[in-house]
């Protein structure tokens, strides 16, 4: 009896953790939240004395629910959402180090574990990463006497209008709607040389290389209406997805997810890497959502033994496998790379060590990033000002970032 106790400090008192976690599924069937009840019950039946209190919200508004309880008072033991830096930065969360085992945190991929880290301290637990990928449709480019995926920019605009003129509705889809505009912009950026932050962390938005990628986009892709008939600023990344399942779409830039809806719908494609300026790009975008532990309730030993459940290496291998996602840790990684089932992913697997990740670590990016969404379709529409749009952002953050200091 001492033994189950030792996780739970040895009071022999019942103890709840309440966990948040974001839906990762697309229907009822496959919601997260028969991913974390499963877990849940499997912990409890093995670690009497605890008991694992899930709420899962989806990604509209899980960032908003926690938030709001944490204004409140009230924040859960965990929570598994979008954004870690705030929290951190008002002393809300615990260290890595106060919560994991050694082990478990030795596992975790290095540049993932360096993107949870505030002012060069761990808070951030990476829970589930992607990386995006140029996907084409086979069919089409062959309809269109397109014998190779495109590799630079030109080879691109020349493929869009190959499938133009063969009646693709589709050439290319621009997602610079609201539901994730930061990503695709983000991916043109680095495709270009540029990016959103330079080495030292400093926003640099409206860096002359982003400014000659929107202008491209504008005057080759868009103007040209090889973007289809609809205005990117209103496309967002799931109708994009549905787009290209349904064959309207003939490139695009995607995430291991779009894999298995293709495939469901009979779709042939093929991946390959980010075109880029005048060859393929040098490194694509990852995508981190992150774990955190809140210091409010004071449960951090039942936390720690729960997080070292969380992060064996059959759960994560599992819940990776579950929603086409890439694992976080070296040892899941290794396993998922050695199982023939996932040889779709090992390209996106070969992607993840040096991905470029979005700036977690800053207490603006929520921000910033809002503003991306909010502002950039305008830059690449008929008439747009991408340096203009660019630069009016690059300052909002800036004063934004000098007013949280």
């Amino acid at each position: 009896m001492a033994l189950t106790l030792s996780g739970c400090g040895g009071s022999g008192e019942e103890v709840t953790l309440r966990l948040v976690a974001a839906d990762y599924g697309d229907s009822e069937a496959n919601t997260s939240r028969k991913y974390w009840d499963q877990l849940a019950a499997d912990y409890e039946s093995s670690h009497p004395g605890v008991s694992i209190d899930v709420s899962v919200y989806s990604w509209a508004e899980v960032d908003k629910k926690v938030a709001a309880m944490v204004k409140r008072g009230e924040e859960p033991d965990l929570a598994q959402i979008g954004s870690y830096a705030d929290y951190a930065d008002r002393d809300k969360l615990y260290r890595a180090d106060e919560v994991l085992s050694i082990p478990t945190q030795a596992d975790f991929l290095p540049k993932l574990a360096e993107g949870g880290e505030f002012r060069r301290v761990q808070y951030g637990l990476p829970f589930a990463a992607s990386t995006r990928l140029f996907f084409y449709n086979k069919d089409l480019f062959a309809e269109a006497g397109i014998e190779e995926p495109p590799r630079s920019w030109a080879e691109l605009r020349d493929a869009a209008e190959a499938l133009k003129d063969a009646g693709v509705r589709i050439p290319y889809a621009l997602p610079l709607g609201p539901e994730e505009a930061q990503a695709e912009s983000m991916l043109w950026s680095i495709s270009g040389g540029g990016g959103f932050t330079d080495g030292i962390g400093s926003y640099t938005l409206d860096a002359p290389e982003n400014i000659r990628a929107f202008e491209w986009l504008r005057d080759e892709l868009v103007t040209k209406g090889l973007t289809g008939p609809g205005d990117p600023a209103a496309l967002n990344r799931q109708d994009a997805f549905d787009a290209f399942t349904r064959g309207e779409v003939g490139m695009l830039n995607g995430h291991p997810t779009l894999m298995r809806q293709a495939e469901k719908e009979g779709v042939e494609f093929g991946t390959a890497p980010l075109p880029g300026r005048t060859g393929p790009a040098e490194a694509t975008m990852g995508v981190n959502d992150w774990m955190m532990a809140f210091k409010k309730n004071g449960h951090r030993k039942e936390i720690g033994d729960f997080l070292d459940y969380v992060y064996s290496e059959p759960n994560v291998l599992e819940f990776a496998d579950r929603y086409d996602i890439l694992p976080v840790t070296r040892s899941a990684s290794e396993a998922m790379r050695a199982d023939e089932k996932h040889e779709p992913l090992r390209e996106f697997l070969d992607e993840l060590p040096e991905a470029v990740h979005y700036p977690s670590d800053k207490t603006t990016w929520a921000y910033v990033s809002k503003a991306i969404k909010e502002q950039i379709g305008t830059a690449v529409e008929r008439g747009g000002d991408p340096g203009g749009v660019l630069s009016r952002i690059q300052r909002d953050a800036f004063a934004t970032e000098n007013a949280s200091r």
